[in-house]
């Protein structure tokens, strides 16, 4: 029997769909980031702390990604944010092509669209959506070996959130082991090391996203 491969076919065209969707996200003026992260590690947590944060000073969208029902969606809609649901059925990822899906659902500028992707270390990163970049959200319950089994998520990140540290004194999780394979995939990421559920941590990650969206502003208007 003849082996067919088709994951390089496959991701060429989700790339030039997502360059479609960047453009269009271009257009909208908006910073997009994909975020990704395991089950539990805090995704959600972590975008109402950011919406928390921002919400009064400028328009925020959030894009949530579930194989199934919409828990997290209702839980940010609470914010007074719009938030737009996809559901996968059986992918265990946002593509593209389901982002597009949304985007003329997308009514109005916003100036940050937060995307949660489907609970997964492995496949939400072979994906493009059209996002400015990547952040990685790496739970201590998870342990820190994790930028080692699953290095392509980690290399492609260009934020990784280190997250629910006030749990380090009860797990098994070297903090500079983590950081330190963390940089061995990718030397110029930024890591901010938070706590979603005390809100500690945060300051040196919104000063961070604050010069994000100013970069993102001043592009738009040269």
């Amino acid at each position: 029997m003849k082996k067919v491969n088709i994951l390089k076919p496959v991701l060429v065209s989700n790339h030039q769909r997502a360059i479609e969707n960047r453009k269009l996200f271009d257009q909208m003026n908006s910073l997009v980031i994909n975020i990704i992260a395991s089950p539990g590690a805090g995704k959600t947590s972590f975008i109402k702390r950011i919406i928390e944060y921002f919400k009064d000073r400028i328009k925020i969208l959030v894009i949530e990604g579930d194989i199934k029902g919409q828990i997290d969606s209702e839980a940010i809609s609470q914010t007074g944010v719009k938030v737009i649901q996809i559901n996968t059925m059986t992918e265990c990822h946002l593509d593209a092509f389901m982002t597009a899906q949304v985007l003329p659902e997308i009514k109005g500028s916003y100036e940050l669209i937060l995307i949660e992707n489907v609970g997964n270390l492995v496949c939400p990163a072979e994906f493009e959506i059209g996002e400015d970049f990547k952040l990685a959200i790496l739970s201590t319950p998870e342990g820190d070996d994790k930028p080692f089994k699953y290095p392509l998520l980690f290399h492609l990140a260009r934020v990784v959130v280190i997250n629910k540290f006030d749990l380090l004194p009860y797990v098994d999780f070297n903090l500079e082991k983590a950081k330190k394979n963390i940089k061995k995939e990718n030397a110029h990421a930024h890591i901010f090391t938070v706590s979603a559920k005390t809100g500690n941590g945060f300051e040196d990650f919104y000063k961070f996203l604050e010069k994000e969206l100013d970069a993102k502003k001043k592009k738009a208007e040269s």
